[in-house]
């Protein structure tokens, strides 16, 4: 796919995330759009970020997860490098 077709249906992917009020409509969303699986992942890879902005060791977070190794270090990745994503729901006290 076209990169500029990409930012447009992440925009709107983005835009259609904000009109999302509750939890219910939350969940209801994500039912529709992800498999059980994807959204497991993405619930694991939020729970292994707020440990990891708690002080939480490798070994630790992924006994708790079960995120592969891989998947955790990218979590890392993304708290000391990325585009401040998960410290913007995270550090607010929004996802707890």
């Amino acid at each position: 796919m076209e990169k500029d077709k990409i930012e447009k249906y992440t925009d709107e992917l983005c835009k259609a995330i904000l009109k999302l009020k509750t939890v219910e409509q939350c969940r209801a969303f994500l039912d529709d759009l992800c498999t059980y699986k994807e959204v497991e992942q993405m619930a694991a890879r939020i729970c292994a970020a707020e440990m990891f902005l708690r002080g939480g060791t490798y070994n630790e977070i992924i006994d708790a997860t079960e995120l592969s190794s891989a998947t955790l270090s990218r979590v890392s990745r993304a708290l000391t490098h990325g585009s401040g994503g998960y410290r913007s729901v995270l550090e607010d006290g929004a996802a707890q």
